[in-house]
């Protein structure tokens, strides 16, 4: 995120302030292929996943009054999100082991090896502790550095690099391979 995003958000930021709606809808579109992403590789399921992408914004926009901007408008949203897909994931434990594995494969309509080996890497990550699977996430899939993480996390830059080299191991072992540097 450049200088000039910053300050975009915060022009953006200042207009949903004073209920520009205009405002709403271009930070919204700006950040939900990112928040929706992000909550897909956290529960699987397209469905809830947009659910929880749509409860990130209103969480934020509700909480807007008292919000206020440092230049980090993306890693609230992703903070708000991983908390929401915490809530979800303990929510999901309660389901029968089976029903969820039934779950999972009566969506599976072909069976390719792009498919197979998604979902491979989504069960591995399951298996994955939460402080790992947050890291490989944020890492991989949402492309954040090393020091945005450690922001969205409110952790220190050695804990992230710690983790992050943790679960590089785990998933190794998880995946049966020898480098899983390009997830």
């Amino acid at each position: 995120m450049g200088k000039e995003d910053i300050v975009d958000d915060f022009l953006l930021l200042m207009k949903m302030k004073q209920g520009d709606e205009d405002a709403f809808d271009k930070f919204v579109r700006k950040y939900y292929s990112q928040i929706l992403q992000y909550c897909r590789y956290h529960c699987f399921d397209t469905e809830y996943a947009q659910d929880l992408t749509q409860e990130t914004f209103l969480n934020f926009i509700a909480g807007l009054p008292s919000y206020h901007h440092m230049g980090k408008a993306q890693n609230y949203l992703y903070t708000i999100a991983g908390n929401l897909c915490k809530n979800h994931a303990k929510k999901k434990k309660d389901l029968p082991v089976e029903q969820d594995v039934l779950n999972r494969e009566t969506k599976l309509s072909d069976e390719t090896k792009n498919i197979e080996t998604k979902i491979c890497i989504e069960r591995a990550l399951q298996e994955l502790s939460t402080e790992l699977r947050e890291i490989i996430i944020l890492f991989y899939f949402q492309d954040c550095k090393l020091t945005e993480i450690a922001d969205i996390l409110q952790i220190g830059l050695p804990l992230v690099k710690y983790r992050l080299r943790r679960a590089r191991e785990e998933l190794k072992r998880l995946l049966g391979k020898e480098d899983i540097d390009g997830v």
